[in-house]
């Protein structure tokens, strides 16, 4: 046996005798202790530094000190050491908390009360020079009663509990308990040695300057806002528009023809360069006009994100007093009080320093860590920041906030990587062109070949006619040649195709917000429209996240509430088998008794009756809802039972009750009040079903007689429970009993009945009489099924991706209407299949493990997870029967946006077809457009990569909504439907506005070629082509995009992203409207006579008219732009349809926008016709009433 150093053996001796007395354990044994004499010695732990384990005291003996007793010696500490005598000194930095909340460990935490007692043996941090002889502890004792041998003690008491910390983590020997000892010991010494606060009563010195100090020395909780894009940079984007560099080009060539080559020697320009200028002027709207628009919308995402920030309020002690602060004003050392009532999200990295008594408290660390599975915490664990209690409750100290802690530093490397790393990101990215642009892209790039073809076809057809049939001198004729092949290609351009697309964006998306949809990006409307697959999140966006009861087992009768629209009380009200008023009352005063005081519902102000919400312990929240849907005040029966009674007349009696609390040992809860006639008490139980029924011998019938509970109910009850845990739901059970006066609530039960945990049960709890069985689960939303019933009639695949059980997301999923009777193995002769898990076909629902286990294969036979790469293949035989994915992690979302993404599993024609006819699977026949929710900070990344995120507003983490393309404000999927139906509004309208546009362009260019043919020069001038093309054009695509959405864009499939984005009944439409429109100005161009005015290439030319006479506006061309222009005016109407539907006029009284928009085109046009003579190039005095 290695023999201990005299300084372990002195230690260990004094700890054995101490822990005599442990449990009365006070600081003064901490501060008599000698080992005080050696606490300057250096801290050197080595597993041979300690004597073997079976001559080792226990842990709680060695530390020789509870936690009342450290905890009061810190108090004393503190007092000694008040805050508001200066700025507090330090021991430790920011850093060393943050390496605390990285490592996670008790070890860890050990380090950060070693360095800070090795700190005040050195000058602390932020301490000015001492004098000379000086010690620090001196320094830092300003008012200090306190001698250096006590503090001395005290450090050495610290430093026994960290080596005894470091040994407990090296060796087994030592109890769960004593390891949980030392922990919150540790935890309690943290908080008020190392931070300066206390558990009980948290920061003392909560002034201004003292919260202040602490934001100043330790960081403030909030994480600089990410840097918005300039408004330049917004610009230049808008710039890289193939169609604006077009008009970039054409308008810059236009101004030095009409400045240059087109004036005459010694002519003045007098406003030529107009034209050129017009289009430019052109590309600048367009660009303002999206970039602010982008602009607007980044500070519309801060104002929503900061608004909830402001509303999100969180319970900390200060100076004794619970007080509610915004996340952003908690500092390091706040004692943060959180419960899981309301899923509280934790605002920074934490220490826990114990649960409520009897209350585990459970972490969901999904959002961070990926892990679905809840992790459960004791004190002296790390709670990290970003994560969500959802269980039990409890105290915190902060140890990290803002950019030190663990999300903090993922948040701040994301925005600083959005600058350095865009390489990276691109990889996460979807497609980088939505279908739309994509779509419109190559549309204008075909316009573009095809005018610059026309235009030198209208060049060199002009330079035949004009040099080889007529002779005319080429040095005088060429220029105006080029002139008007320019024109033409001016005409080609559809210079208004890209400020209608960012009207129409703009207005379908200012039009989603009130839809509860914010749209962060304009082109994410149209790319919703495009979506061929949707992957859901389960909780708060198919469900309420509300927990509510749904199925209940009550005198003898099961009932069941499958409609998602209707309450279970108000079925149970509605029944054919509606128990009767003894049982409903029996039901109403076991649930509003034996209920948690904290647990309530609140009511609407003037509909009293009405629910809004509730707070306290959701299952419990779930059964007040219950009585007060079968029409039972639960505050009536609190306030008008004798021992229950908080408030009121009976309130005194409050006493006469009895709570027996819930435990994890006891698994139940029970509440005695007396009886009305004061002949003994009435037990009000409710728990687990397994311990419930295990005490029950008794059961209640639908009369509220009392029966014998039999082994065939007993096994029905069984198998109801078993049912409604394979429908996902929490079981839980209620019963009664009557004991006469003078029981003994604290006697243990002699008849062998046992607890959960094995220990004896109460007496008083047993021989119950049942009650029923109530099945809660967290409901779907009522408007859910019909959102999904849309999806598929629109031709939109729904999975659901959960972190949830299987037995829970199926549940979910079959109510929704994602999971459906073909989706489940049919048995012959068994009717219906029960929808469970088990009974679903292979592949249709899926564990993430398994899903991670069947894509990913191998490389090199390596069974390395890290070097696993994605399997293509593999994925294409299994995402076609995928509808839910269970158990998953964020990973699992991000490989299912990219496999679904880059599938071309569509190419294999034959396959498709074998899968429609074995599995009536229809696979889309292009590639798919993903949808993608999410929540989470680790969800970003799936974000990213489908073609549209969507973020939810309310639970999402602030990453999320950086990733996404569109914020839910309500977290809820039918929002979605409702975006999937704007965004193929808004491909409607642009289609609308294409068949609009590209008529006035064939029409022009027509129009324009036969005037270089006929007489070498454009009846159309530019400027006349830039007022149809760009303003009239604009508020035409203004005027469509604001046709509302209607229910039957939702019953057609997605169009493919290879699909031209004009149909053959669109070109139908345009030519048909073009031709009309040609034959009627080519009528105007050729018989000038049947007008009464002058041929407008006479008036327009020098000496046309004859010797010495000079050009003018004619008033011939001006009466064909003006019959053009109105020809436009109603082809707008025509435009409003794409089918081909007779009656064109349908539904416009209805859009009070378009008739406006259209009324005021029409008065433009008036004012360009009579007072435009120099801009618009018209007749000089407008026309009179006859040319009208």
């Amino acid at each position: 046996m290695t023999e201990a150093p005299p300084l372990e053996r002195e230690e260990n001796e004094k700890d054995s005798v101490e822990s005599q007395n442990c449990t009365n354990c006070t600081i003064d044994s901490i501060q008599n202790s000698d080992i005080s004499k050696t606490a300057d010695a250096p801290i050197e732990v080595t597993a041979n530094s300690y004597p073997p384990p079976h001559t080792r005291p226990n842990l709680a003996q060695m530390v020789g000190s509870s936690l009342r007793s450290i905890q009061s010696a810190m108090t004393n500490f503190s007092t000694a050491h008040p805050e508001g005598n200066g700025p507090i000194q330090f021991h430790v930095t920011p850093g060393d908390l943050s390496k605390l909340a990285n490592e996670r460990s008790l070890a860890a935490l050990a380090d950060v009360l070693e360095k800070a007692i090795g700190s005040h043996y050195s000058k602390p941090s932020g301490a000015t020079d001492a004098p000379d002889g000086v010690g620090s502890i001196e320094m830092g004792k300003i008012g200090d009663e306190e001698s250096p041998s006590d503090k001395n003690r005290l450090h050495s008491r610290l430093r026994t509990l960290c080596r005894k910390i470091r040994l407990s983590e090296e060796d087994n020997s030592f109890s769960a308990q004593d390891k949980t000892d030392a922990a919150e010991t540790a935890a309690a010494a943290l908080t008020s040695f190392v931070l300066h606060s206390s558990p009980e009563r948290g920061i003392s010195n909560h002034s201004e300057a003292g919260l202040a100090h602490r934001k100043s020395y330790f960081g403030q909780n909030f994480i600089a806002d990410k840097k918005l894009d300039s408004f330049l940079k917004l610009c230049w984007e808008a710039l890289k528009d193939f169609v604006l560099i077009m008009l970039i080009v054409l308008g810059i060539v236009a101004i030095i023809i009409n400045t240059t080559i087109d004036l005459e020697p010694g002519e003045a320009c007098n406003g030529c360069y107009v034209e050129g200028m017009a289009i430019l002027l052109a590309v600048v709207i367009v660009v303002l006009v999206t970039a602010g628009i982008d602009y607007k919308k980044q500070f519309t995402f801060v104002k929503l994100s900061r608004t909830l920030d402001e509303t999100n309020l969180k319970s900390v002690i200060r100076g004794g007093e619970v007080v509610e602060v915004v996340d952003a004003d908690i500092v390091v050392g706040d004692i943060l009080s959180v419960n899981s009532h309301n899923l509280a999200s934790i605002p920074a990295d934490c220490v826990l320093l114990g649960p409520a008594a009897g209350n585990c408290l459970k972490m969901d660390e999904a959002s961070l860590t990926g892990e679905s599975k809840l992790m459960s915490k004791s004190p002296g664990d790390v709670i990290l920041s970003g994560t969500t209690a959802v269980e039990g409750s409890g105290k915190m100290v902060v140890i990290a906030v803002g950019v030190n802690s663990v999300a903090g530093k993922i948040q701040a490397r994301v925005y600083e990587s959005r600058e350095e790393g865009e390489d990276s990101e691109e990889k996460l990215e979807g497609d980088e062109e939505t279908p739309l642009f994509t779509k419109l892209e190559r549309l204008a790039k075909q316009i573009g070949i095809a005018g610059t073809i026309a235009a030198l076809i209208a060049f060199v057809g002009s330079c035949i006619i004009g040099f080889g049939v007529s002779r005319l001198p080429a040095k005088e004729y060429l220029v105006e040649y080029f002139i008007t092949a320019v024109t033409v290609l001016a005409v080609a351009v559809p210079e208004g195709l890209p400020l209608a697309v960012v009207l129409a964006l703009a207005f379908s998306s200012n039009r989603m917000t009130k839809d509860m949809n914010l749209v962060k990006h304009l082109d994410a409307c149209e790319t919703m429209g495009c979506a061929t697959t949707i992957c859901t999140d389960k909780t708060g966006t198919l469900t309420a996240n509300k927990m509510t009861a749904r199925a209940i087992y009550l005198g003898n009768n099961n009932f069941n509430c499958t409609d998602p629209k209707q309450t279970l009380g108000a079925m149970l009200l509605a029944s054919v088998n509606m128990p009767s008023v003894e049982v409903l009352v029996i039901l109403a005063n076991l649930i509003s008794i034996n209920t948690m005081s904290e647990s309530v519902l609140y009511f609407d102000d003037e509909n009293k009756n009405e629910v809004t919400g509730s707070s306290g312990n959701p299952t419990e929240c779930a059964l007040l809802q219950l009585v007060h849907d079968v029409d039972y005040d639960y505050r009536e029966i609190r306030e008008n039972t004798k021992g229950r009674a908080e408030t009121g007349k009976l309130a005194k009696y409050l006493g006469d009750g009895k709570q027996l609390n819930f435990s994890s040992a006891r698994k139940m809860m029970t509440w005695a009040v007396p009886l009305p006639d004061s002949t003994g008490y009435r037990i009000y139980s409710k728990g687990a079903t397994e311990v419930i029924l295990s005490r029950c011998t008794s059961q209640m019938t639908a009369s509220a007689a009392t029966e014998p509970l039999s082994q065939e109910t007993l096994q029905s009850i069984i198998e109801i429970t078993e049912q409604y845990a394979r429908r996902g739901m929490r079981c839980l059970s209620l019963a009664y009993r009557d004991l006469p006066n003078g029981v003994d609530f604290d006697q243990l039960s002699d008849a062998g009945d046992l607890n959960a945990d094995g220990t004896p049960a109460l007496a008083c709890e047993t021989s119950l009489i049942f009650v029923a069985l109530v099945g809660i689960e967290d409901p779907l939303r009522p408007e859910v099924p019909e959102a999904i019933e849309k999806c598929y009639e629109a031709g939109i695949d729904v999975r659901m991706v959960t972190g949830d059980s299987p037995n829970t997301a199926v549940s979910i999923a079959s109510q929704a209407g994602i999971l459906r009777e073909e989706h489940f193995v049919h048995e012959e002769g068994k009717g219906k299949p029960e929808m469970v898990a088990s009974n679903l076909k292979e592949n249709v629902l899926m564990e993430g493990k398994t899903f991670r286990a069947k894509v990913y294969r191998n490389v090199d036979d390596d069974d390395d997870e890290e070097k696993k790469e994605f399997d293509q293949v593999a994925f294409d035989k299994i995402w076609p029967y995928l509808r839910v994915l269970a158990r998953s992690s964020p990973d699992d979302k991000l490989t299912l946006a990219h496999g679904l993404n880059q599938s071309t599993l569509f190419a294999d024609k034959d396959k498709c077809k074998e899968i429609l006819k074995l599995h009536n699977i229809k696979v889309f026949p292009d590639r798919q457009v993903i949808a993608m929710t999410g929540d989470g900070t680790n969800d970003a990344p799936a974000l990213k990569r489908a073609d549209i995120g969507f973020a939810m507003g309310i639970s999402g983490t602030q990453i999320a909504k950086d990733a996404a393309d569109i914020i839910l404000l309500d977290d809820n999927f039918a929002s979605i439907v409702t975006a999937a139906k704007w965004g193929r509004n808004v491909y409607a309208s642009i289609q609308k506005f294409l068949q609009f546009q590209l008529t006035v362009n064939i029409a022009a260019v027509t129009i324009a070629l036969t005037g270089a043919f006929y007489v070498q020069k454009s009846p159309l001038a530019a400027i006349q082509l830039l007022w149809v093309n760009l303003l009239m054009d604009a508020l035409a695509s203004l005027a469509l995009a604001s046709e509302p959405p209607i229910d039957a864009l939702l019953k057609k499939s997605p169009v493919n992203r290879t699909d031209t984005i004009i149909t053959k009944r669109m070109w139908a439409n345009m030519l048909g409207q073009a031709i009309y429109q040609i034959i009627t100005i080519m009528v105007l161009l050729f018989r000038p006579d049947l007008l009464g005015v002058l041929p407008g290439h006479l008036v327009e030319k020098k000496d046309g008219l004859g010797p010495g006479t000079g050009k003018s506006n004619s008033r011939h061309y001006t009466i064909i732009f003006n019959a053009f222009v109105w020809m436009q005016l109603f082809n707008e109407i025509n435009s409003r349809n794409l089918k081909g539907e007779v009656n064109v006029f349908r539904g416009i009284h209805k859009n009070c926008i378009f008739c406006s928009i259209l009324l005021v085109t029409a008065i433009l046009q008036v004012i360009m016709v009579e007072f435009g003579y120099k801009v618009m190039h018209v007749v000089e005095g407008g026309l009179n009433r006859r040319d009208w």
